[in-house]
């Protein structure tokens, strides 16, 4: 994992945990707790891919099991965020970029349902049986709700962040392809706004080109005259 995704991951969790902490946890809403944590590790998955949003969602995971008042076994909330960023990284297109917002909505829906099951599944294993005193259902539901209402004002932020962090604006190729894929905008302006002045220093430049070449053609048919 690069270090300027290190850089700006470290802060996005260490923020995202103390808002869910202080803030939301407090609120008393009926059933779940909006999980800010989890769709500060969706976003960055769906930027970095698999591979880094497994790696943050197993560093934001442990950091909230051993932030207080953590009341579970460590390592349970890692395992669900490392397996939840690891799926959501499959959802990234080959070209960087999702092209509209409904695969990341379905993102925020399956990882809402999923992170619950699974948070349920490894405390019943352990023998933490909290989920069924509140009920299942009740639990899926509002953290479907609350992670909905939050995703439209969270994902789309930190994906652009994440995406203006990752990418080389200098990095294009010859062709004037930025890394992201898209045509770079100073190219684009360049062949537009300067076309007719390229043609007209092209010709210049072909017409002093061919002017020597014809003076020296008519002095080889000189010589041969003579």
């Amino acid at each position: 994992m690069r270090i300027n995704r290190i850089l700006l991951a470290a802060p996005l969790v260490v923020v995202a945990l103390v808002i869910q902490v202080s803030v939301l946890a407090r609120l008393q809403l009926p059933g779940a707790v909006p999980d800010l944590l989890l769709l500060v590790v969706l976003a960055l998955a769906l930027v970095y891919g698999h591979v880094g949003g497994c790696l943050v969602g197993f560093g934001a995971g442990l950091l909230a099991d051993l932030a207080p008042p953590s009341d579970h076994a460590i390592g349970r909330y890692a395992l669900v965020l490392c397996v939840i960023g690891y799926v959501a990284g499959l959802t990234k297109p080959d070209s960087g970029q999702h092209r509209s917002a409904t695969v990341p909505l379905i993102v925020v829906i399956g990882a809402a349902i999923g992170s619950t099951l699974m948070y349920a599944g490894v405390g019943a294993l352990v023998g933490d049986t909290a989920a069924r005193h509140v009920g299942l259902v009740g639990l899926l539901l509002s953290a479907t709700l609350y992670d909905l209402l939050l995703a439209p004002f969270i994902v789309p932020l930190v994906m652009a962040v994440a995406r203006r962090t990752d990418n080389d604006p200098l990095a294009a190729d010859g062709s004037g392809q930025s890394s992201a894929g898209g045509r770079d905008p100073a190219y684009g302006w360049l062949s537009s706004g300067s076309g007719l002045k390229v043609g007209r220093i092209g010709g210049q430049r072909g017409g002093l080109l061919g002017k020597p070449s014809r003076g020296k053609g008519d002095r080889l048919k000189g010589v041969k005259r003579l």
